[in-house]
């Protein structure tokens, strides 16, 4: 395992190097949050895939595979298809709002201040997400190392807190592109062939499997339409997706290099549930399906190919989790902390800002890292995290995109009925039931039209800025960069 471990190590050390590079170009709010809004097609795209396949993209997709053959897919299926529906219908508009969060779109478009309700909904959801993707170190860093689980999750977690709070989104966006490509070379290109190889190939996989695991619909209707509601629905409103569409140079690159990103991530989840299909030929009797994709590569990839795979996994996880990081600490220093305190800066000032989000990293990934710590199952966290997101979130997101008649009293009732119910359900039905998100998503949209039709129309004024914005007429603010001392 020397080579494996030398791959790894140097992946990692990499990955900080990037971190101290981000740190030299991160000179203001928006280089230190949106990149400058500079990315141009190619680095959009990798930085969007790499974000939205993560950990439970590559070793849960793998295990979905395990479970139920082709149809595994679906989950990540369902989440291409939802970058490819935001990027298609969403994303150019959403890039010329020039805004860094979520809850500063509801403002503009309500002009109102349900920020701080959005923003703790919007927080809980990146924390749980960063936390999941925190969990997953854990099992990648036993198959390297034979580690102890805190120990795992603490040394993953640390070097991504580390390189994120130094550069902001330039150090995460150069270290997702890198991922990117890990993750492509990994997974794609080394594992998918070598899997279905050492299966025996398609034919002897179709001899040994049940028929329903060729079936594209045998993993259920039901589970397939929650997907559906869950994934799709939340590729359209996360803090963590719209922080990346915040950075593209312009509309068009938003729009299509979202497409070639949403168009990859069908590609990747095919290819794991194929993977996963090939593990349960080789590993019939595994105790857990998310146990495959560990199994498969120890077992049967060479040394430095099974350490290149291994970086690959890590590199999922990484870029999830470096992306739902600053995202996290983007909404709690933005929406709550600064709207609590009643902080007005000007853009001379902006310049501070930098060190409060860099220091809001920090914060948030030590809470992450305690989190991930005391919390065993990653299904659970993630089910939480999107319930939230959707159940409480996509009505008055969507809504004020797509319904002019909308106001901010509709919206305010949107976010606390939805966000409500969806904790109550999940209390009195369970955690992994389906009526907590259709239930809170349909008493989130009952409360929106009635609370909405019964309230005066939003302000004219407001809706001509709102839609001044939507058209790029309203350049963002330039801030000022931060001093040097060179």
């Amino acid at each position: 395992m020397a080579v494996d471990y030398t791959v790894i190590v140097v992946y990692l050390a990499g990955m900080l190097a990037m971190g101290w590079w981000g740190m030299r170009r991160a000179r203001s709010k928006s280089e230190f949050l949106v990149a400058g809004r500079r990315l141009g097609p190619a680095m959009y795209s990798g930085t969007m895939a790499a974000i939205v396949l993560g950990g439970a993209s590559t070793i849960g997709g793998v295990g979905l595979g395990y479970q139920y053959g082709l149809s595994g897919a679906w989950m990540v299926f369902t989440i291409g298809l939802g970058l490819l529906a935001l990027s298609v219908f969403f994303s150019a508009r959403i890039a010329r709002l020039k805004v860094y969060t979520v809850s500063e779109m509801l403002d503009l478009r309500y002009g109102g201040r349900a920020g701080v309700i959005s923003g703790v909904v919007m927080w809980a959801y990146t924390l749980m997400l960063a936390v999941t993707s925190t969990i997953a170190y854990a099992t990648i860093f036993d198959v390297l190392f034979d580690m102890n689980r805190t120990l795992a999750i603490v040394l993953g977690g640390s070097i991504v807190v580390a390189y994120s709070t130094l550069g902001g989104m330039w150090s995460i966006t150069l270290t997702d592109m890198v991922q990117f490509v890990v993750k492509t070379i990994g997974v794609l290109l080394l594992l998918l062939p070598i899997a279905v190889v050492k299966a025996g190939g398609f034919d002897e996989m179709k001899a040994k499997l049940p028929t329903e695991y060729f079936d594209p619909l045998g993993i259920g209707g039901e589970t397939i339409f929650t997907y559906v509601l869950i994934y799709t629905f939340g590729m359209l409103i996360g803090q963590d997706i719209w922080q990346r569409v915040f950075t593209a140079r312009s509309d068009r690159t938003a729009k299509w290099g979202g497409t070639v990103a949403g168009t990859y991530c069908l590609a990747y989840a095919v290819a794991g549930a194929v993977i996963g299909t090939a593990a349960k030929v080789l590993y019939p009797n595994l105790a857990s399906a998310d146990d495959a994709f560990a199994t498969i590569v120890k077992d049967e990839l060479p040394v430095g190919v099974r350490g290149l795979v291994l970086a690959a996994a890590l590199a999922a996880v990484m870029s999830t989790s470096s992306g739902a990081l600053i995202a996290c600490a983007t909404v709690a220093n933005n929406d709550i902390w600064s709207r609590l305190r009643g902080l007005v800066r000007s853009a001379e000032e902006e310049h501070d800002e930098v060190k409060g989000n860099r220091a809001f990293i920090l914060i948030m990934g030590v809470a992450v890292i305690v989190t991930a710590i005391a919390l065993n199952n990653v299904v659970e966290a993630l089910t939480v995290a999107y319930n939230l997101l959707v159940g409480g979130l996509l009505v008055p997101i969507l809504g004020g995109l797509l319904w002019r008649r909308g106001t901010a009293q509709g919206a305010l009732a949107s976010v606390t009925v939805g966000g409500l119910a969806v904790i109550v359900l999940m209390a009195t039905h369970g955690i992994l039931a389906n009526e907590p998100v259709y239930y809170g998503l349909l008493a989130s949209l009952a409360a929106y039209v009635i609370v909405s039709l019964a309230t005066p129309a939003t302000d004219a004024a407001v809706l001509a800025a709102w839609r001044d914005r939507l058209a790029g007429r309203s350049p963002e603010p330039v801030s000022a960069p931060v001093p040097t001392h060179q």
